[in-house]
């Protein structure tokens, strides 16, 4: 397993645009996690309020609420990381490192190995970089304190780690098949937040489809499977019944979509000649 981490580090170790997609991915979650107390700040001097409530005491960094409205909004940037993905595999594939690795006598079980531990290694990264801003800002303005409530909820970072890995995969098999980094990103990013959501919107909301299988059937898309794993947290803020807990129904769909990426990754690999 290090010698497989090893590999990916050595490769993209000197590569600007890795630092620089890195650099943005954490600063983008620096603002999310730390942003929401300078918003709510600004509202109130904008003369905004909630039915004459200051909007600066809405518990947005209150223990354990704190880490779903975190890791819901980091959500929203994962697409940064699997840039990265799509990216190192191109390179692999351009100037034949992959081939050359195969040469070399790594095996494509390692390759694919390597790529997944650098992914799983990224995501670990991010959940870390969270905790620790999401500690900070909860000890700055949380209103509740104790360590059960720290603690409590912490769930959502796991899955979130396991929304980012999933995530990546996909973009990993999608470099793999169309060999095109410009266009597997533009399609990535347009897919995840246009395309899909529009249709799953459309399947869930028309009038049309009302008590029909279509709305079951939006359920099982790959990107609304991954939006379902960490529910949409504000409504608590204008009370509104919200999903405080991770859906399993959620989690095994998205493992099965987890499993096909995989599968389909080894298949190409297994398939293609590399050598």
């Amino acid at each position: 397993m290090i010698r497989s981490l090893t590999l990916e580090w050595l490769k993209i170790r000197n590569y600007r645009v890795f630092w620089i997609l890195t650099g943005m991915y954490f600063l983008a979650l620096l603002i999310i996690a730390s942003g929401g107390m300078f918003l709510l700040e600004w509202l109130k001097n904008q003369g905004a309020d909630f039915k004459g409530i200051n909007p600066t005491i809405i518990p947005i960094y209150d223990f354990p609420d704190i880490w779903q409205n975190t890791t819901y909004l980091a959500t929203f940037v994962k697409v940064l990381l699997a840039f990265i993905v799509i990216i190192s595999v191109n390179n692999d594939i351009t100037y034949s490192t992959l081939r050359q690795n195969i040469i070399d006598g790594i095996s494509k079980k390692e390759y694919l190995l390597s790529k997944l531990l650098f992914i799983i290694t990224m995501a670990a990264a991010s959940v870390l970089f969270l905790f620790v801003i999401g500690f900070i800002n909860g000890s700055i303005y949380s209103q509740v304190w104790g360590w059960e409530y720290i603690f409590d909820e912490m769930e959502f970072l796991i899955v979130f780690l396991y929304e980012v890995v999933i995530y990546c995969t996909l973009a990993f098999l999608l470099s793999l098949i169309i060999k095109k980094a410009g266009f597997v990103i533009v399609a990535m990013f347009l897919y995840t937040f246009m395309f899909e959501p529009i249709a799953t919107a459309v399947m869930l909301h028309a009038p049309y489809f009302e008590g029909t299988i279509v709305r079951d059937i939006a359920q099982f898309f790959p990107i609304e499977a991954l939006n379902k794993l960490i529910p949409v947290p504000y409504g608590r803020y204008v009370f509104l019944e919200i999903e405080d807990n991770v859906s399993i129904t959620a989690i095994f769909i998205a493992t099965g979509w987890f499993v096909f990426y995989l599968s389909s990754i080894f298949y190409i690999l297994k398939k293609r000649d590399l050598n």
